[in-house]
């Protein structure tokens, strides 16, 4: 229970607004602003249809459009830690291209598209007006701490069989380095970059029984990857040591050690926050959507509840805890997602402002 959970409540802990960002392209034809970081960097990007921005947070806010390949619901995209080159998950290829949309390589792979799909496709528009590769599902793709490498999930096909691997590339080449299988079947999936490059963590959504948590691991000439629980992944704390998941159904939050998976502690929602008087649930369930890990002792964490009153949760993963809920100044809409370290970040429910955020005297 929290710690005041006896004297009327659980105690505000107040979020300082670091930063307010105004998101680059209409929502009408974009996605969601988000914030892609690594260590003493933070980028701000906004897929459109027929665009890529990229901002840059931390300097002089400079801004670089990238000409995108495909419309967005097609794939995925992320972007190097320099801003300079963009990665285009697709449904038929990883394709790496710079500002002026010239493309510096392209890997092409199986299809993700649920319908029988046995060839390559030489360009996007001959299967631009077709349901299934319209509704295909999607991989991903996320660069490491440093740059040097691009880790990505893909699909590919062997005959009749269909497998999912994970790729190391070179990022400036799209060389292949090494692959593995995933043994996934996924509908869609997450990177988490770790602070040290040699480290990736990859959740795999499968539907509503699976979602395995894999954490790799290349020394240079051994790829290793372990599978855990199936759980979702939510954030990877700053100094790389832990990890935070929630179960498919959202009722408890684990701390993992990342060395090794092992669960150290973990959190039941019903126990650790009170349910909302206005709530039609019996049971508060965690948040699966994103949470944050701005510092090693402290994670901020959304229960789902109302999309209308989203509540943010402050624990310590040290004793997982649940210290206080998070006090904005004014509403803020959907889950807690992670900034890197020491902050966290907000978008505003009708997608055109995302707000950093950090706890006052946490620098």
């Amino acid at each position: 229970m929290p710690d005041d959970a006896l004297h009327g409540g659980p105690t505000q802990v107040a979020a300082r607004l670091v930063a307010t960002a105004a998101a680059p392209l209409d929502p009408a034809s974009a996605d969601a602003p988000q914030v892609l970081h690594w260590p003493g960097r933070r980028l701000l990007l906004q897929r459109g249809d027929t665009e890529l921005a990229v901002r840059d947070l931390d300097g002089e806010g400079t801004e670089v459009r990238f000409p995108a390949p495909w419309p967005r619901r097609y794939g995925s995209v992320t972007v190097s830690p320099t801003g300079d080159v963009a990665v285009f998950a697709g449904v038929h290829a990883l394709r790496a291209v710079d500002s002026t949309g010239a493309v510096r390589w392209e890997i092409r792979h199986g299809c993700w598209s649920p319908a029988v799909c046995t060839g390559a496709h030489a360009s996007f528009s001959e299967y631009a007006d077709d349901y299934h590769h319209g509704h295909a599902d999607i991989g991903s793709a996320a660069f490491s701490a440093d740059g040097k490498l691009l880790w990505a999930h893909v699909r590919n096909r062997a005959g009749r069989d269909v497998n999912e691997e994970w790729l190391i590339l070179d990022p400036a080449d799209g060389t292949v380095l090494t692959r593995t299988d995933t043994m996934t079947v996924g509908s869609g999936s997450i990177h988490f970059p770790h602070p040290n490059p040699a480290y990736m963590g990859l959740t795999v959504g499968e539907g509503e029984e699976n979602s395995p948590v894999l954490w790799g691991h290349w020394d240079g000439a051994n790829f290793t990857v372990q599978r855990f629980v199936e759980e979702v992944l939510l954030a990877v704390s700053p100094s790389g040591e832990h990890f935070l998941t929630t179960d498919l159904g959202q009722w408890t939050l684990y701390l993992h050690r990342a060395e090794d998976g092992m669960e150290l502690r973990h959190l039941d929602a019903d126990e650790a926050v009170p349910l909302p008087a206005s709530s039609d649930d019996d049971r508060v369930r965690w948040d699966y959507e994103a949470a944050a890990f701005p510092y090693d002792d402290t994670a901020v964490v959304g229960s789902e509840d109302s999309a209308e009153d989203p509540r943010h949760w402050l624990v310590d993963p040290r004793t997982m805890v649940v210290r206080g809920r998070i006090a904005y100044p004014f509403s803020v809409a959907g889950p807690p997602r992670s900034a890197g370290q020491g902050a966290w970040y907000t978008v505003s429910k009708d997608q055109t402002t995302l707000h950093l955020w950090n706890l006052p005297h946490r620098e």
